[in-house]
């Protein structure tokens, strides 16, 4: 088999590892070497001088000893199996970036023979980059749970970013899914490359030519939907690995059915992709604008609302915080006003020290007037022709694809006038099954 239809398959098997994320280091190549790494810069997306950056996402091998239900590259799954040698996937990515084609590589591996000897192919493939090639650029690389702690620790001073996927939301799923892994073998990793990157950070204060143990930090990802935890046990799960494991990143993975199995949803289930969104906007929440879970979801209330994003919905569930005055509220105050993001916060706080702000100025320094407008005060007064009334409301706070959901499912029930003049895209058919799978709130 050659380079390149090894290359379709191992990308393909790669599609489901979420590597959308800032690079979150900043390095430049010594002289002699060759490629960069910018803090800014994101995989699949576009850089502010209109460059496409991208990594290279590709599997070792796609060949592995565990049989976890929800994964494509099981062993009792009939697939064909491939694996590249080091020296083939190194010169695949050096030849790719000289081309321009990428300016990263996100390495993942199925487990072949050992945990630890698929760690030494995946070393193996990086020292060839870095020492070889002198290849500066960002590379992320998924550590095998299980592998020797040497190893680890030789392949978290090649990679950029380290990664375990904790794959299910619960030790009780991840049994019965995946029983070959144990939570233990997942959490140790983490844990111990957490105790080396802090250890790296004050080695770079006492030692500046040191070199450091994952300097972009490592993250984890989870699959949402092949199990039955709900999202408020996700987001505490979530809130916990942030602070126990000093993670950069919790990726959510909507499940896609791939192989009819009693254990998982039907090959008919649409992938809850809306719920993935949700747990997206609540991380967010969580790492950016001082939320706590609780605030978010509890017991009683488990599920994310379907049609309006969580702040939205915390405001309007707390309408005795509000409304706040806009010269005077303070940063975590402003944070918590739909319409208001943490640029246009600091940029208010920045501003009101020269003058009394005003409706005109708020939208000139970025904040969304048309959702804030209901929870804020200019000099004690409320945006002229403003009424309370939750049709006009509904209407500012969700957002084109949130009131075509709405829309549909709430058909003849809704206020005709609720949307007037508001431009609603078509539902597309995979949207349109991802709505029966909506659990409305009683």
């Amino acid at each position: 088999m050659d380079v390149f239809e090894k290359l379709r398959i191992l990308s393909d098997a790669a599609k489901y590892d979420a590597a959308c994320t800032s690079s979150g280091v900043d390095k430049k190549a010594s002289r002699g070497g060759m490629g960069s790494a910018a803090a800014c810069g994101i995989c699949h997306s576009f850089a502010g001088d209109g460059r496409c950056i991208s990594l290279l996402k590709v599997l070792m091998t796609n060949v592995c000893v565990y049989d976890c239900a929800y994964c494509v590259n099981r062993v009792s799954h009939d697939t064909l199996r491939t694996a590249f040698t080091p020296r083939e996937l190194a010169d695949l990515t050096m030849q790719f970036y000289r081309r321009n084609y990428i300016e990263g590589l996100f390495l993942s591996s199925g487990v072949m023979g050992s945990a630890d000897a698929t760690c030494e192919r995946m070393i193996e493939t990086l020292r060839i980059l870095r020492e070889e090639y002198r290849f500066a650029g960002y590379i992320h690389a998924k550590a095998i749970p299980g592998a020797n702690q040497a190893l680890v620790a030789r392949l978290g001073l090649l990679a950029d970013r380290l990664s375990v996927n904790i794959e299910m939301p619960s030790g009780a799923s991840l049994a019965k899914l995946a029983p070959d892994k144990t939570k233990k073998a997942i959490l140790a990793p983490m844990g111990y490359m957490q105790q080396r990157i802090a250890e790296s950070s004050h080695d770079l204060v006492r030692y500046r030519h040191a070199p450091r143990f994952a300097p972009a930090g490592q993250s984890t990802q989870m699959i949402i939907g092949a199990s039955p935890e709900t999202d408020y046990h996700i987001l505490k799960l979530t809130a916990g690995l942030y602070a126990r494991y000093d993670l950069k990143r919790v990726f959510f993975s909507a499940y896609v059915p791939v192989t009819e199995s009693p254990l998982l949803p039907s090959l008919e289930t649409p992938p809850p992709l809306w719920r993935e969104h949700r747990l997206y906007q609540a991380d967010w929440l969580l790492r950016f604008y001082g939320f706590t879970v609780d605030e978010i979801l509890d017991e009683q209330h488990p599920g994310f609302h379907p049609y309006m994003d969580p702040k939205c919905h915390w405001a309007l569930q707390h309408k005795d915080f509000f409304p706040l005055e806009v010269n005077r509220a303070s940063f975590e105050e402003l944070l918590r006003v739909p319409g208001i993001g943490v640029k246009s916060a600091w940029r208010i706080i920045k501003a009101r020290r020269a003058c009394a702000l005003t409706w005109d100025s708020l939208g000139k320094i970025g904040v969304v007037v048309k959702r804030a407008q209901y929870f804020l005060l200019c000099r004690g007064r409320q945006r002229s022709g403003i009424v309370w009334e939750r049709s006009a409301v509904l209407a500012a706070l969700m957002s084109a694809r949130e009131r075509a959901l709405y829309e549909a499912q709430e058909g003849e029930v809704r206020q005709m006038s609720l949307f007037a003049g508001a431009t609603v895209p078509l539902l597309t058919s995979k949207e349109r099954r991802e709505l029966q799978c909506i659990q409305l709130p009683i």
